[in-house]
């Protein structure tokens, strides 16, 4: 049983990996935890217009350079591999948490995501966090919804892994 999982570009990889895993037959995944994920370039969202400033801490100027450094070229913010949310088809990736925080500038690509892999028919759990901004899942590990968070997203990871061996066990 495989699970993957990330924060922020981490989210980004461990999204881009659930489709290649789909698109190349394997290896099946059980399940994929998003926590604050890049899943786009698009720098217009509402949650980068109010949250990009960098006074919690992710600035819009920083996403940009980060994506100047990830991408090749600037069209390859077009391939679902890089930005998964410019899949044209989200069907058959296997469950997925997304977590968002209120004020992280990545809040609305994370949650768009979500929607989309949800109308897919991809069983999720998609929580948005209030007052937590970028890093609360691995930077504030004293902040009670860091641990709300932590906590949520191993008992989907838990029911993920028993529902795949019980579903092994019937065979």
């Amino acid at each position: 049983r495989v699970a993957v999982g990330g924060s922020s570009a981490g989210g980004n990889l461990a999204a881009a990996v659930a489709l290649m895993a789909r698109d190349r037959k394997g290896p099946k995944l059980v399940c994929q935890v998003l926590i604050y994920p890049v899943t786009n370039r698009d720098f217009t969202t509402k949650s980068y217009q109010e949250r990009g400033g960098g006074e919690y801490g992710l600035s819009l100027e920083r996403m940009k350079s980060f994506w100047e450094q990830y991408l090749a070229k600037p069209e390859d913010a077009k391939n679902p591999y890089a930005a998964p949310l410019q899949a044209t088809d989200l069907r058959g990736l296997p469950m997925a948490v997304v977590q968002t925080g209120e004020y992280d500038p990545l809040r609305d690509e994370g949650e768009a995501y979500a929607e989309r892999i949800k109308q897919a028919g991809v069983p999720t759990v998609s929580t948005r966090y209030a007052g937590m901004a970028h890093g609360y899942f691995n930077q504030w590990s004293a902040v009670d919804k860091a641990h709300d968070a932590i906590a949520d997203v191993c008992k989907v990871i838990k029911e993920a892994f028993e529902v795949k061996a019980s579903q092994r066990a019937r065979r």
